[in-house]
């Protein structure tokens, strides 16, 4: 494996499973189903804490704790899928989390998608520009999941400096730099954001918060649900609650990507952990806060701001 970036556009993305001839051709000839669900996020997978960070925080987040995971992404595809099967979890334990909801931009996900049957659960990290354009002439579904990006750059720090397919960073300071400038994988968080936006008002497109999915599990899952036309029984959206809750996916080696573990990330890394919302405070310098503020002040003022309701 090689530690650096795979650029594309202007856009770096990690070097493993990635070529830019497979990014051309998602791009321009992947098609998009009208069936299809989309699930869609800035790359915010939970954090990788050592031995040591993991008992300097220990006392916090017995006290925070939710019982809910803090990775964002694959809570919401462990969400959908348990949805899709009425909350019965033998399909989440059979199958591995990327293949029941593949990743469209991977060479992995890519093949997968080319040979499924009948309606998809598609995840990606894309940018719009970069994503199919047979999605547009589509009635395809779409989940788009973000989060206080303070958390994402605390979140996206700790991920990266442990993964083996990906320039690494080698401080806090110098992922800072990184990510007010957009040079972190698939791009700048604000471009993102601001991309994936201008389609809000679109019926077949749904905005959730990660910070709501957190506070409220019972009532995002309901409105995904009612998103995606799933009617649940009582019993059954308990089931859903309950399967996806952190210590059931944590031991579920098909949802906690045990499996990769050592291959793509370091051995002593811990790849799924308990988490609190702004978390970032333990984290940010002065300094760091107040250019990130105006930063997004800049970026975002244009938008409503209740889509950035993260206290």
């Amino acid at each position: 494996m090689t530690e650096k970036f795979l650029w594309f556009e202007g856009i770096p993305f990690p070097s493993v499973d990635y070529s830019p001839e497979l990014l051309r051709e998602v791009q321009e000839s992947f098609l998009i189903k009208d069936e299809d669900v989309l699930l869609l996020t800035f790359p915010k997978s939970g954090v990788i804490l050592k031995e040591e960070q993991r008992e300097k925080r220990r006392e916090e987040e017995k006290k925070n704790d939710t019982g809910r995971p803090s990775f964002g992404t694959n809570w919401l595809i462990e969400t959908v899928c348990l949805i899709y099967s009425k909350g019965d979890p033998k399909w989440v334990q059979s199958e591995p989390i990327w293949d029941r909801s593949p990743w469209v931009e991977t060479k992995h996900g890519y093949e997968l998608l080319k040979e499924k049957e009948g309606p998809r659960l598609i995840s990606s990290h894309l940018p719009i520009q970069l994503f199919p354009k047979s999605f547009f002439k589509s009635k395809a579904k779409v989940i788009y999941l973000v989060r206080n990006p303070r958390d994402v750059f605390v979140s996206g720090y700790f991920f990266w400096k442990s993964a083996k397919f990906v320039k690494r960073p080698q401080s806090l300071e110098q992922y800072f730099e990184w990510f007010i400038q957009g040079n972190v994988p698939f791009g700048s968080w604000f471009d993102h954001i601001r991309g994936w936006m201008s389609m809000r008002d679109k019926e077949n497109f749904l905005v959730l918060s990660y910070e709501e999915m957190k506070w409220d599990t019972r009532s995002t899952v309901e409105k995904i649900c009612q998103f995606l036309g799933k009617k649940l029984e009582p019993e059954e959206l308990n089931s859903v609650l309950k399967n996806n809750s952190f210590q059931v996916m944590k031991e579920n080696n098909m949802s906690n990507f045990s499996l990769l573990k050592g291959q793509y990330l370091e051995e002593n890394g811990l790849l799924l952990r308990k988490g609190v919302t702004g978390d970032w405070k333990n984290y940010f310098t002065v300094a760091q806060a107040e250019i990130f503020d105006k930063l997004f002040q800049e970026k975002m003022a244009d938008l409503p701001q209740e889509l950035f309701a993260w206290e």
